[in-house]
């Protein structure tokens, strides 16, 4: 009767050679034995992939599972290895780092997959947040489930949820959009899309194109309550809150900096079910107290949080 014995490499404790022992018949435990020449190499284990949240600002915001993973895996994947640096500097773990990020997603995601094949683990890290929330992750994710690897994800940060729940806006349903275009008509094009989601918007946003998103906002979605906040967790941390008729004007001058999360009120039900007949007879109590048509029109989708070519389509409905 043979016995398998399982010795790891110490070189590489994921790779196993089995031994198989006979059986000497009257000795008993340990002793000599006579090993077969059967000796076979067997498939090692894969690593686990760790999807890990890091601070976006304060960091005594890490988890103490995040520092946990960050110093048991062997290869840490990040956007910038100079800023992860950084981090793993202030708590004193020294980790391999290679660089992962939106240039470099396909070609990198694919020799990560070889490093968890071979049963080295690998963290996925962001600049700030959680990876794959606005930031690279999702084809390394996408390899790894295929390759029936174990993806785990660690928590933490996620400035998008920060700012939904600081806002003051409801937060029983939230959609959240990433960032808006660059380009205007691309972003007026995304806010006709999400116009209608019962739903709180929350979307990214940067300093030199927060004024122009808050205008096309305004004019898309309607005048309805927003929240500008910034610098989540940092030292200057703030949220402004108002119409976005009072957000476009605080912001149309003003010189902003910081990481931006724009949180947008979702269209009433009032709006939603407003009646055609409503738009049209706003309108025309409008004139009648001595606005223009272009005037009323504007105004009317102002108190109705529509915005103007919206109003019109359906005042030229209520017509028909």
């Amino acid at each position: 009767m043979a016995t398998g014995v399982t010795v790891c490499r110490s070189d590489c404790p994921s790779k196993q050679i089995i031994f198989t022992l006979p059986e000497v018949p009257g000795l008993k435990g340990p002793g000599l034995f006579y090993f077969s020449a059967q000796l076979r190499y067997i498939h090692p284990m894969p690593g686990t992939l760790y999807l890990v949240a890091t601070p976006i600002g304060n960091l005594r915001d890490t988890t103490l599972r995040a520092l946990d993973t960050l110093r048991s895996v062997g290869v840490i994947a990040c956007e910038d290895t100079r800023h992860t640096r950084k981090l793993l500097n202030h708590f004193e773990i020294s980790g391999k780092l290679v660089s992962y990020h939106e240039h470099n997603e396909s070609e990198r995601a694919v020799s990560l997959i070889e490093d968890l094949r071979s049963g080295t683990s690998v963290a996925v890290v962001s600049d700030a947040g959680t990876p794959g929330i606005a930031d690279p992750s999702f084809r390394i994710v996408e390899l790894a489930i295929a390759a029936g690897i174990p993806v785990v994800p660690v928590p933490g940060c996620v400035a998008f949820a920060a700012a939904a729940v600081a806002s003051g806006l409801p937060t029983d349903s939230i959609f959240f959009g990433g960032f808006l275009p660059s380009k205007s008509g691309d972003r007026r094009k995304r806010l006709e899309e999400i116009r209608a989601i019962p739903a709180t918007l929350v979307l990214y946003e940067t300093p030199h194109r927060i004024a122009r998103s808050l205008a096309d906002c305004l004019e898309i979605l309607g005048d309805r309550r927003a929240v500008v906040a910034r610098e989540i967790t940092k030292l200057h941390e703030s949220f402004s809150r108002g119409s976005l008729s009072e957000l476009a004007a605080e912001f149309a001058d003003s010189a902003t900096r910081g990481e931006i999360v724009l949180v947008i009120d979702r269209m009433s039900d009032a709006v939603v079910d407003r009646p055609l007949s409503t738009i049209a007879e706003r309108v025309a109590t409008l004139e009648s107290e001595g606005l223009d048509n272009r005037a009323a029109l504007k105004k009317a989708a102002k108190e109705l949080g529509l915005n103007r070519s919206e109003a019109y389509r359906l005042l030229l409905s209520s017509k028909k």
